[in-house]
């Protein structure tokens, strides 16, 4: 009995944080892209600031993977200063649009 009370309590709480998720639109994303597709567009570019690395291709990435990556850009919890000082600039709701876009095959 109180784990189904525990349950029911857990999934009240649980309501507020799903409601409050933006739902991505990959059409309003086009508006966006232009920060992106300078690294993450290129097949095999490499970056030099801080450090020379292999840039990730975004497209077909799952959508919550991409959020939440865009997420700990932007409150520090990633470190890489350029994707820190874009994901600043981004809304939920800019966020939501992009990994809606990206998770497509954009080509």
């Amino acid at each position: 009995m109180m784990k189904t009370i525990l349950s029911i309590v857990l999934c009240v709480l649980a309501l507020p944080a799903l409601a409050q998720a933006p739902v991505g639109n990959a059409d309003a994303a086009k508006s966006k892209i232009s920060m992106c597709i300078g690294c993450h567009g290129i097949p095999g570019y490499k970056t030099v600031f801080p450090h020379v690395y292999q840039v990730p291709m975004i497209t077909g990435q799952q959508p919550v993977y991409m959020v939440n990556a865009l997420q700990a850009y932007k409150s520090g919890a990633r470190s890489h200063p350029s994707m820190r000082g874009i994901a600043k600039g981004l809304s939920e709701q800019d966020m939501a649009d992009l990994a809606a876009y990206y998770s497509k095959e954009h080509k």
